[in-house]
């Protein structure tokens, strides 16, 4: 495996600081990953430019610096699968910044900015996937769509998952508590309701006493000794009179 101790002291400072450099300032659309343990093999997120038929996609791609770098440019390779004229089958970056326009004061950054530009216009003429760049000459539309497809299968960027579901579901749980709340308050409630001997109690009577029933024996004596008065009474003390009165007259 290959490790810092490949690389001369003096290459690996400046590599350290380049990578520093590009952690803290990320050219755009480009994120660099970044193993201080080996910085022979450089790894990049390159996010597929608007307007082109890389668009929303993610391409994970890594140079290989070799022992004598930078006096010999790097390799480059994508590492997500890719439909472009510039990039074979497997993976390999033909762009001439690599090869024959190598300088070794280009840097890492320039390196990079190159390939992702590589995404906006590419050069079937030096092409490496051939079928690309042919398909790229003769027919753009059906390019770009063979393109597409590779980026959506491929290099789709994942979205994050939205909680505006959640969110909506709570919303709609609080609108119903409050609209009942709402109802709850603004219908007028019900009195209690009371029982018969509840109220009875509370005015100081009792119902059966105010309308008596003839069945029940005593409530109607009760009833009929306070209909009749001291009348019913007077009565029967008439009658005993009258018979004392006979057996008075009887003795004479």
């Amino acid at each position: 495996m290959a490790t810092n101790e490949n690389l001369p002291p003096n290459v690996i400072r400046q590599l350290a600081k380049e990578l520093k450099n590009l952690d803290e300032s990320p050219p755009e659309g480009i994120n660099v990953i970044v193993n201080d343990d080996d910085f022979t093999t450089i790894f990049a997120d390159i996010e597929g430019p608007a307007g082109t038929p890389y668009e929303n996609g993610v391409f994970r791609m890594k140079l290989l610096l070799s022992r004598d770098f930078p006096q010999s440019p790097p390799k480059g390779f994508f590492l997500t699968k890719i439909f472009h004229p510039n990039i074979a089958t497997s993976g390999e970056i033909c762009v001439n910044t690599l090869k024959k326009d190598w300088n070794p004061g280009l840097g890492l950054r320039h390196v990079l900015l190159v390939v992702r530009c590589l995404l906006i216009e590419p050069f079937p003429e030096s092409a490496l996937n051939e079928q690309a760049g042919k398909m790229l000459l003769e027919n753009y539309e059906e390019y770009a769509r063979h393109a597409r497809l590779y980026t959506g299968i491929h290099a789709l960027k994942p979205k994050n998952k939205s909680k505006t579901g959640a969110i909506s579901e709570s919303t709609t749980a609080l609108n119903v508590d409050k609209s009942s709340s709402a109802s709850s308050e603004n219908t007028p409630s019900m009195p209690p309701a009371v029982s018969t001997s509840t109220s009875s109690r509370a005015f100081g009577t009792n119902l059966q006493d105010q309308n008596p029933t003839v069945s029940d024996p005593v409530v109607g004596a009760a009833a009929a000794r306070k209909k009749d008065g001291p009348m019913a009474s007077k009565a029967p003390l008439d009658k005993k009179k009258m018979d004392a009165r006979k057996k008075s007259l009887k003795r004479l």
